[in-house]
């Protein structure tokens, strides 16, 4: 679950990290009214669950409530790489010194906590990577010990801060690694992280991506879900209990089992395809959850076909032959469907499907010869 920056900034705050002071918004007047109360310049801020608002313009600096509410006028309504601004952050302004980078995330490679720290903030981290490798410290946290004395000197020195401003620093890389096991965090970004005129460390900017299978452990973070602004799609399927994920590709991908359907997702770029979303309908699915599934799927205006993977277990094969037939008549779906139906009734499955499905479905005996159907279906443009 990723955190608007409003409500990232409350979570740091919560563990101690100093942040400006602000008031989000909904409407130009309010704008102008934070402003009037914050006084001295302002930053309007779109707050949209992406990056890049600087660079769409969704970050402007207001000298006076007039100018407040002007920018407020033309932020709100912006689309901002798909997402539209219904909601800004007035802010108080600051007497910025320098600039860097940190954030603590999950490194799936090594399993392990990783800070990345760079004396090069306020832009893309991705470019600094890319342009100035050397700037960038990397450094894994054992979870089971936590962060140590040694690993936060190390990192004060590589900011080349000193005196009180240093101390400050490295209570801020402490507090923000708090934040990271505290909130069971994947994300904590900060940048930029700054240093103002009068020494201090703060935050002005937070970007937190909280796990959604720990949130019924923190039910103030999981009230912050902002259902509106959440994909169609994703938020249906939590709903009504299925594992559903939506990426970028055009072949739509069904099946039992996370372990399957990653397989099935590899088996398609395998293939030369691109999925278009992960959904595992689970084990002892019945027809009606099925149906909903495939809805789900074909919902997205991205696939062109649909790859439907299938291990009979606890699921049986008639029972999925059911659903995708009812599914098909209740919607009308009229996108190709490749059926690859193993296991437990898959005969009596694959026998429903021959007497009573429409000629858009299609069987394959192996995952790969479903997957390469599929992509090549999709390819074609579902013909």
């Amino acid at each position: 679950m990723d955190l608007y920056e409003h409500q990232g900034k409350e979570l740091l705050r919560r563990f101690g990290l100093r942040t400006l002071q602000g008031a989000v918004v909904d409407t130009p007047e309010e704008a102008r009214r934070a402003a009037q109360r914050l006084g001295g310049p302002v930053a309007v801020k779109a707050q949209v669950l992406t990056g890049g608002r600087g660079k769409a313009g969704g970050i402007k600096v207001a000298r006076s409530p007039e100018e407040a509410e002007e920018a407020a006028q033309k932020i709100l309504g912006m689309d901002i790489r798909g997402h539209t601004v219904r909601r800004l952050l007035v802010e108080s302004g600051a007497d910025i010194q320098r600039e860097m980078y940190l954030s603590v995330m999950v490194d799936r490679e090594s399993r392990r906590p990783l800070i990345l720290f760079s004396t090069e903030g306020g832009v893309d981290i991705e470019e600094v990577a890319e342009t100035k490798p050397e700037a960038i410290v990397r450094l894994h946290v054992d979870p089971l010990v936590g962060l140590l004395p040694y690993q936060v000197r190390e990192l004060t020195f590589a900011s080349g801060l000193s005196g009180e401003t240093a101390k400050d620093f490295g209570g801020a890389v402490q507090k923000l690694y708090e934040a990271f096991r505290g909130a069971d965090a994947s994300l904590v970004e900060i940048n930029p992280l700054v240093v103002t005129g009068e020494g201090r460390v703060v935050a002005l900017d937070a970007k937190v991506t909280v796990d959604d299978s720990s949130l019924y452990r923190h039910p103030d973070i999981a009230g912050w879900k902002d259902v509106e602004a959440a994909d169609p799609q994703e938020h249906r399927a939590q709903e009504v209990g299925l594992q559903y994920v939506k990426l970028d590709g055009d072949v739509g991908i069904l099946g039992n089992g996370a372990g399957l359907v990653m397989s099935t997702l590899d088996v398609v770029a395998q293939a030369g395809g691109e999925p278009a979303n992960f959904c595992d309908v689970g084990g002892g699915a019945d027809a009606e959850k099925i149906a909903t599934a495939l809805e789900i799927v074909a919902s997205n205006e991205n696939v062109k076909s649909v790859f439907f993977n299938i291990f009979g277990g606890i699921t049986r094969g008639d029972e999925v032959a059911r659903g995708l037939l009812a599914a098909i008549q209740k919607t009308g779906i009229d996108l190709p469907v490749v059926v690859r139906l193993d296991g437990t009734n898959a005969e009596e499955g694959l026998r429903l499907l021959a007497e009573g499905a429409p000629q858009n479905v299609h069987t394959e005996e192996t995952m790969l010869d479903a997957a390469r159907r599929a992509v090549e279906l999709a390819r074609d443009g579902g013909h």
